[in-house]
């Protein structure tokens, strides 16, 4: 380990966030701004740098964790850099936005709190743009070929900015008005402000990337044209296609899916909008969904001054504690209570019961005092006169069967309803699949073999479009592997890394 005790005599400690009161006030990251770096020197320290570090297995980007944790405890933060920047192209990124499975992979976790590493990188990460050290990195000369990126989220920025620095030309085009995909309009400033992510896409820029927004290929442009304007494609359209939830009322106005309703907030947040078509203000809330993007919703409501706020987790509660069928260091299903819970818990605790906030008497859970409902089947919605929601029926689930539990219904208000269920993949009827003769697989996501090629010759295919929705360090590295995949069909050979193949999945028992 990198000091003498280590984790046996520095506890743990995390990034201190805002107090609730002053964060829900704005939508500025809820982590207190101030480097502190000698608190995470000291945290870094905790390291064992173990013999066999599962933190690498656990991460698919195969970070050099026990490495960049000693240099930060010596305070070599430059060097720190460099190895962090060796294996994951955007670490202040994955330091806001992962779940971190390498900590629940740490060998201290075994039996103890495991290493603040995703602390520990997002503080290098920023250390590195504050003391400048973040350069465009040029490529040594020019193949002559030419890439086409079709998508500008994490795992098609991953990709472009792989093969630029392997000499080839980059284009990207991006649907949006913007480049950056979810990053850009479906996580809320609150997790990551998008300062961080303008940086990134100068760095790219700089180094000879080429955006192209407002182009939805297969639409404008056609597919075609864009392959034949290059030598390969990666599609990196990410899985955009939601889940629906098929209950009698789905169609009353109100009942939005959550990514009709994130990214207006986020373009009012950013000031491109002076209010947006969908607001929580004054309203009674459900959001239907256990998930990050629920809890996004969640924080967004709270900004927004919702009257009250429910989320509905079909799943039950599950528990403080790894249960035995997930053993370290699977990355397990354990109670989690994000920001966004956070700042629900200290309204609800403020409120003092659901009752108080207007959602119709649903005492909060005794022990967590949470806006969470856990095994909670939606059966149906109801609406007034005028065909708007006012009101969401849910009974118990039953946890095998997630089926309504009978005796159990009741009746929470709701004005707004929020359904954050998940995603399946990209959408079937998009053009560009059947421009260029992709096929969806069974599980909705776009066929592929292990190496990241189509049927199509020269069309190659990363991150959720391929996987199906997961998380952004998979993302990354898919990028990066396509990218290695990509070059290697250039030139013949490649010397990019390729993290991942992509029929890799976490570990799992």
């Amino acid at each position: 380990m990198a000091g003498r005790w280590g984790f046996l005599t520095t506890p743990r400690v995390s990034r201190p966030r805002r107090p609730v009161p002053e964060r829900l006030t704005d939508w500025r990251e809820v982590y207190d701004g101030r480097p502190l770096l000698p608190v995470v020197s000291a945290q870094a320290g905790r390291c064992m740098d173990c013999g066999i570090p599962f933190c690498h297995s656990a991460c698919p980007l195969g970070n050099l964790i026990p490495e960049w944790n000693l240099l930060v405890e010596a305070d070599d933060w430059a060097a720190a850099s460099e190895r962090l920047h060796a294996t994951n192209n955007f670490p202040e990124f994955t330091g806001r936005l992962c779940p971190a499975p390498c900590e629940d992979g740490c060998v201290v976790a075994i039996d103890a709190d495991p290493v603040t590493i995703k602390d520990v990188e997002v503080a290098i990460a920023d250390q590195a743009w504050r003391e400048d050290r973040v350069r465009p990195v040029r490529p040594g000369r020019s193949t002559g070929r030419s890439v086409a990126v079709v998508g500008s989220g994490p795992a098609g920025l991953a990709a472009a900015q792989q093969l630029v620095r392997a000499g080839h030309a980059v284009d990207v085009y991006e649907r949006d008005d913007r480049a950056g995909g979810l990053l850009r309009y479906g996580i809320p400033d609150f997790k990551m402000d998008k300062s961080h992510l303008d940086r990134r896409l100068g760095q790219l820029t700089a180094e000879g990337v080429r955006f192209h927004t407002d182009a939805e290929v297969g639409v404008r442009p056609a597919a075609d044209e864009v392959a034949a304007g290059h030598d390969a494609v990666v599609v990196a359209i990410g899985a955009t296609a939601w889940r629906e939830l098929p209950v009698p009322g789905r169609e009353l106005a109100g009942v939005h899916q959550a990514m009709e309703y994130l990214p207006q907030a986020n373009r009012v947040s950013r000031g491109e909008w002076s209010s947006p078509p969908v607001t929580a203000r004054g309203k009674h809330v459900v959001i239907v969904g256990g998930g990050d993007t629920a809890a996004d919703c969640l924080g967004t409501a709270l900004r927004q001054r919702a009257a009250s706020v429910v989320q509905l987790d079909i799943r039950p509660h599950p528990g403080h504690h790894r249960s035995p069928d997930e053993p370290w260091p699977t990355y397990p299903h354990v109670y989690r209570a994000s920001p966004a819970h956070e700042e629900g818990r200290a309204l609800a605790r403020e409120r003092g019961t659901r009752g108080d906030a207007g959602t119709g008497g649903l005492p909060l859970p005794a022990t967590d005092e949470d806006v969470r409902v856990f095994s909670a089947s939606t059966v149906r919605f109801e609406g007034d006169a005028s065909g708007h929601v006012r009101a969401l029926r849910l009974a118990d689930s039953e946890p095998a069967s997630r089926l309504p539990v009978p005796g159990t219904e009741r009746t929470i208000p709701a004005q707004l309803v929020l359904l954050a269920l998940g995603f399946t993949g990209p959408p079937p009827d998009a053009e560009l699949l059947g421009q260029l003769g992709l096929r969806l697989d069974a599980r909705g996501t776009i066929a592929r073999d292990p190496g990241f090629g189509t049927a199509r010759p020269a069309v190659f295919v990363a991150g959720d479009a391929g996987r199906g929705q997961s998380l952004i360090v998979w993302a990354i590295a898919e990028g990066r592997s396509a990218a290695a995949a990509v070059d290697r069909y250039l030139m013949g050979t490649t010397d990019l890394p390729a993290p991942v193949t992509a029929t890799d999945r976490p570990i799992a028992v």
